[in-house]
């Protein structure tokens, strides 16, 4: 008999990576659409998996999974999975932070840049014609040099965010439930939320999402932003509540959002963001590089492998779990 570990893989894998985790275990591939019931009977004496938030982690899931020891994502975002049950069933759940820093800090700068600088409605000018028919252009942009950016959520993301921006001639402002921010993180001035949402010609958010974050951003909090600022979302959907920002852009009493991520994803056809012209609205690709999600994928099979041999996995969410397992 096999002393080897079971895993299973529920997401699409490099063939080295995989070369990787049968070298240890034995295992099962699996798509993420197969139907519940059947997952949950085909994984039942699984003790690692690798998934993405596509997978349901709930309680159900852990209750069927007696063995379970392990729970790695190829995401850095684990809302999707149930942190208190998997930690009760001795389940360490392991994202993948760091390796996507860069590439969410490029598309927060990103969506900063075609806000201020009117970059959409310039390239659809030229697109359809109207700089060819000499028609008017639309209106000029903005600068960003001594305009204040407000970071909320000063981790990995907010911080290379705040440089890069310093480096352009930005201000910075911080808000985070920690008001004591890591020892190498750039200089930049704490606010509380509602000061900074006070101060800020750009308010850009880079938090986890929990329940206590979940419309972090609502009416009230949009109601305190400058007529001339502008909101950016390239973390999690819930943390903005929707329906308030549209109704807050159709009314002109913020100027504008990038949102690289929605409540609901992928979003209704006719959902009323796609009417906004003073939003710019891209399908979740702050981590979508061959390359970054090439580290993820690395990132996540060597918390699995980890956990599975009995190490200290890179980056557990829930590190007691290891305790309790």
């Amino acid at each position: 008999m096999s002393d080897r570990r079971k895993a299973c893989v529920l997401v699409p894998i490099e063939d080295d990576l995989k070369a990787q985790i049968e070298a240890q275990c034995q295992v099962q591939y699996l798509d993420h659409t197969t139907p519940r019931d059947k997952l949950l009977a085909a994984i039942s004496e699984i003790e690692g998996a690798l998934v993405s938030p596509r997978i349901r982690a709930d309680e159900a899931l852990f209750e069927a999974t007696p063995q379970l020891r392990v729970l790695a994502t190829t995401s850095v975002g684990y809302d999707a999975f149930d942190i208190d049950s998997a930690t009760r069933h001795g389940v360490v759940v392991c994202n993948t932070p760091g390796v996507l820093t860069a590439a969410v800090a490029n598309l927060t700068m990103t969506l900063i840049f075609s806000l201020t600088l009117r970059l959409l409605d310039n390239e659809n000018f030229v697109r359809s014609g109207g700089w060819a028919r000499r028609e008017t252009p639309p209106p000029l942009g903005h600068d960003i040099q001594g305009r204040t950016l407000g970071v909320v959520g000063y981790g990995r993301i907010g911080q290379e965010v705040t440089r890069r921006m310093q480096a352009l001639g930005m201000k910075t402002l911080w808000y985070d439930v920690f008001d004591t921010p890591h020892p190498d993180a750039p200089e930049s001035e704490y606010r509380s939320l509602d000061d900074l949402l006070a101060e800020s010609d750009f308010v850009t958010l880079h938090t986890n999402l929990d329940e206590s974050s979940r419309h972090l951003i609502g009416e009230r909090e949009l109601a305190r932003m400058k007529p001339t600022a502008y909101l950016i979302n390239t973390a999690r959907g819930p943390l903005v509540d929707q329906p308030a920002l549209v109704d807050a852009l159709r009314a002109g009493r913020i100027a504008g959002a990038g949102l690289d991520v929605l409540e609901s994803e992928p979003p209704d056809e006719d959902d009323p963001v796609f009417t906004l012209p003073n939003l710019v609205c891209l399908p979740h690709v702050g981590t979508a590089t061959e390359e970054t999600r090439r580290l993820m994928r690395e990132h996540a099979v060597k918390n699995l492998l980890a956990v599975l041999a009995g190490e200290e996995p890179l980056t557990p969410v829930n590190p007691e779990a290891l305790q309790n397992g």
